[in-house]
Protein backbone atom coordinates (compact mmCIF):
# COMPACT_ATOMS: atom_id res chain seq x y z
CA UNK A 1 0.00 0.00 0.00
CA UNK A 2 1.44 3.52 -0.87
CA UNK A 3 1.82 5.76 1.81
CA UNK A 4 -1.00 7.81 -0.26
CA UNK A 5 -3.31 5.14 0.39
CA UNK A 6 -2.56 4.86 3.85
CA UNK A 7 -3.30 8.72 4.21
CA UNK A 8 -6.69 8.07 2.34
CA UNK A 9 -7.89 4.71 4.44
CA UNK A 10 -6.61 7.00 7.54
CA UNK A 11 -9.27 9.44 6.16
CA UNK A 12 -11.84 7.23 5.87
CA UNK A 13 -11.54 5.84 9.05
CA UNK A 14 -11.73 9.46 10.34
CA UNK A 15 -15.06 9.95 8.55
CA UNK A 16 -15.93 7.01 9.86
CA UNK A 17 -15.51 7.70 13.14
CA UNK A 18 -16.88 11.48 13.20
CA UNK A 19 -20.24 10.17 11.22
CA UNK A 20 -20.44 8.05 14.32
CA UNK A 21 -19.76 10.90 16.94
CA UNK A 22 -22.53 13.05 15.24
CA UNK A 23 -25.09 10.10 15.09
CA UNK A 24 -27.67 13.17 15.44
CA UNK A 25 -27.02 14.14 11.93
CA UNK A 26 -29.68 12.87 10.11
CA UNK A 27 -29.10 11.32 6.29
CA UNK A 28 -31.23 13.86 4.83
CA UNK A 29 -29.56 16.91 6.58
CA UNK A 30 -26.51 15.01 5.15
CA UNK A 31 -28.02 14.68 1.14
CA UNK A 32 -29.45 18.22 1.42
CA UNK A 33 -26.32 20.28 2.41
CA UNK A 34 -23.55 17.75 0.93
CA UNK A 35 -25.13 15.96 -1.99
CA UNK A 36 -24.34 12.13 -0.13
CA UNK A 37 -25.02 10.43 2.77
CA UNK A 38 -24.06 7.18 5.07
CA UNK A 39 -26.11 5.02 2.71
CA UNK A 40 -23.97 6.79 -0.50
CA UNK A 41 -20.68 5.73 1.50
CA UNK A 42 -22.02 2.36 1.78
CA UNK A 43 -22.63 2.16 -2.09
CA UNK A 44 -19.58 3.31 -2.68
CA UNK A 45 -17.77 1.11 -0.32
CA UNK A 46 -19.58 -2.11 -1.80
CA UNK A 47 -18.98 -0.37 -5.30
CA UNK A 48 -14.87 -0.40 -4.19
CA UNK A 49 -14.94 -3.99 -2.60
CA UNK A 50 -16.44 -5.11 -6.19
CA UNK A 51 -13.73 -3.44 -7.77
CA UNK A 52 -11.12 -5.16 -5.77
CA UNK A 53 -12.73 -8.83 -6.29
CA UNK A 54 -14.27 -8.58 -2.94
CA UNK A 55 -18.10 -9.94 -2.59
CA UNK A 56 -19.97 -7.38 -0.03
CA UNK A 57 -23.55 -6.80 -0.43
CA UNK A 58 -25.74 -3.95 0.97
CA UNK A 59 -25.79 -4.85 4.10
CA UNK A 60 -22.29 -5.60 4.96
CA UNK A 61 -21.28 -2.40 3.64
CA UNK A 62 -24.05 -0.58 5.71
CA UNK A 63 -22.97 -2.15 9.21
CA UNK A 64 -19.34 -0.98 7.83
CA UNK A 65 -20.63 2.37 7.53
CA UNK A 66 -22.95 2.63 10.64
CA UNK A 67 -20.95 0.68 12.91
CA UNK A 68 -24.06 -1.73 13.42
CA UNK A 69 -27.18 -3.52 11.65
CA UNK A 70 -29.02 -0.32 9.69
CA UNK A 71 -31.77 -1.63 11.18
CA UNK A 72 -30.65 -1.00 14.36
CA UNK A 73 -28.96 2.04 13.68
CA UNK A 74 -32.27 2.82 12.23
CA UNK A 75 -34.27 2.30 15.43
CA UNK A 76 -32.13 4.33 17.60
CA UNK A 77 -31.41 6.91 16.13
CA UNK A 78 -32.93 7.95 13.08
CA UNK A 79 -35.96 10.94 13.49
CA UNK A 80 -38.68 11.82 10.80
CA UNK A 81 -37.83 13.98 8.13
CA UNK A 82 -39.60 17.24 8.64
CA UNK A 83 -41.36 18.90 5.69
CA UNK A 84 -39.01 21.35 5.14
CA UNK A 85 -36.30 19.13 4.60
CA UNK A 86 -38.26 16.43 2.46
CA UNK A 87 -39.14 19.81 0.40
CA UNK A 88 -35.39 20.61 0.12
CA UNK A 89 -34.66 16.64 -0.49
CA UNK A 90 -37.11 17.39 -3.66
CA UNK A 91 -35.12 20.36 -4.71
CA UNK A 92 -31.95 19.08 -4.70
CA UNK A 93 -31.90 15.50 -6.04
CA UNK A 94 -31.05 15.11 -9.39
CA UNK A 95 -33.15 14.70 -12.36
CA UNK A 96 -33.63 11.34 -13.71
Amino acid sequence: MSENEKIEAAVFRRLLEHLDSRKDVQNIELMNLAGFCRNCLSKWYMAAAEEAGVSIDYDQARERIYGMPYGDWKARYQSGATPEQLAAFERNKPAD
